[in-house]
């Protein structure tokens, strides 16, 4: 249920041009098939795609993380508004950073630029890292000699995205965690501390309270088959996480019943509108063609159901139809993000207008994510309460029994 299921990968491509000349690169796309379709837009015609296998990390093993790309942005973006060149601002970021992956990254991506690549072309190098948005305004803010502008436009999305992603994993970890540690203690309840109860109760001679019959049953069942319990806890938890990462059909499945979940539904629907209104904010500030922005931001729309809308959508805007009216049509869109878009269409400021919507939204999941967890605190506490105590319950209702008797 979290934000990565509609995750790009990397493919490998070689084909033909225009003129038939042999060429081969890079692409960043959901499926192979995808791929090969946005390749023959470009007008290239593809002989051989593949997913190219995950890049190793660094030498200490140190993963790179979206956050620091982030903060690579906006170091880079502060450089080179404070005018330091651009080589030597790889020079004293890379050398400053304390992640020892990043550094090798960073220096790799200055060892290109010094060999007279552009920086979007080396950025795309490692397109695990620098996704095709990232490179797409690096690549407009070169050609326009504006890219202190545009690095300070991607340090801002990136910002927002991960604070975005931050809210979202903040609020399914709380729940989540409480329900692993319920699940722990009980069953060491079970397995150890029950049975020296059965012992003291097997001398009563009278019959136990149906509660404590339950729970001593139950205490049984684990002994006898902890092993099958937990190891098919386990293997549950890994052909989740396999089928997850293998399973193109599986992803698009979950994605769709996330948006329906009660409480948390609501949550992802707002986190994808913002993520949808910042990145073609971002994009169109930049001055990206509103066509070609619209696959990139299909990409990062971190869900099926809104990648394949905001595609469809793509298609509508290419053959004339407005951009508020193509939204309308999806119906996945609130009517005031139609209306706020229609109003920046016809005043001519739709990125100003999308940075207000995502603005809102980004808002929105920041009060979401507050109140779910002032709501579950109680509620946590309460399910604690009722597992743990009624076990403890179980336990000495057969002694209050017996003092009654005495």
């Amino acid at each position: 249920m979290a934000t990565k299921t509609q995750q790009q990968n990397i493919f490998i491509w070689e084909g033909k041009d225009r003129k038939g000349a042999k060429i081969k690169g890079e692409t960043r796309s959901v499926s192979a098939a995808l791929a090969k379709a946005e390749l023959r837009r470009k007008g290239i015609v593809p002989t051989k795609v593949k997913k190219k296998s995950k890049p190793l990390l660094g030498n200490k093993g140190k993963k790179i993380t979206q956050g620091d790309i982030a903060i690579f942005s906006r170091q880079m973006s502060t450089m080179m508004y404070a005018g330091v060149p651009l080589v030597q601002s790889f020079d004293i970021i890379g050398k400053g950073h304390e992640n020892p992956a990043m550094q090798d990254l960073i220096m790799t991506i200055k060892g290109d630029v010094e060999a007279g690549n552009p920086l979007a072309d080396a950025l795309g190098k490692h397109a695990y890292y620098f996704d095709e948005l990232y490179c797409n305004l690096v690549n407009a803010g070169e050609q326009a000699g504006i890219l202190e502008t545009l690095l300070d436009k991607i340090a801002t999305y990136k910002e927002k995205t991960e604070a975005i992603k931050s809210k979202i994993k903040k609020a399914m970890f709380y729940p989540i965690a409480v329900i692993v540690v319920a699940f722990i203690v009980t069953a060491i309840l079970l397995i150890f501390v029950i049975p020296q109860f059965q012992e003291m109760f097997s001398g009563f001679g009278a019959d136990l309270p149906a509660m404590t019959l339950f729970v001593v049953a139950l205490s049984k069942a684990f002994q006898q088959w902890w092993w099958a319990i937990f190891g098919g806890i386990g293997i549950g938890i890994y052909a989740f996480i396999e089928t997850k990462r293998r399973s193109q059909k599986f992803n698009h499945a979950l994605d769709r019943i996330s948006l329906k979940l009660p409480i948390f539904g609501s949550l992802l629907t707002k986190a994808a509108i913002a993520r949808y209104a910042r990145t073609l904010s971002t994009m169109f500030a930049a001055g990206v063609p509103l066509v070609e922005a619209m696959t990139t931001v299909a990409g990062a729309a971190g869900n099926i159901v809104y990648s394949e809308g905001i595609l469809r959508m793509r298609d509508e805007i290419s053959t004339g139809s407005p951009l508020n009216q193509s939204m309308r049509m999806t119906n996945l869109f609130p009517n005031m993000v139609v209306q706020m878009v229609a109003i920046g269409e016809e005043a001519g400021s739709i990125d100003s207008m999308l940075a207000k919507v995502a603005d809102f939204y980004e808002q929105e999941v920041d009060d979401a994510v507050d109140g779910l967890s002032s709501l579950l605190e109680p509620i946590i506490m309460a399910f604690l309460g009722v597992v743990i105590g009624g076990l403890v319950i179980a336990m000495y209702l057969p002694i209050f029994k017996m003092g009654q008797v005495v």
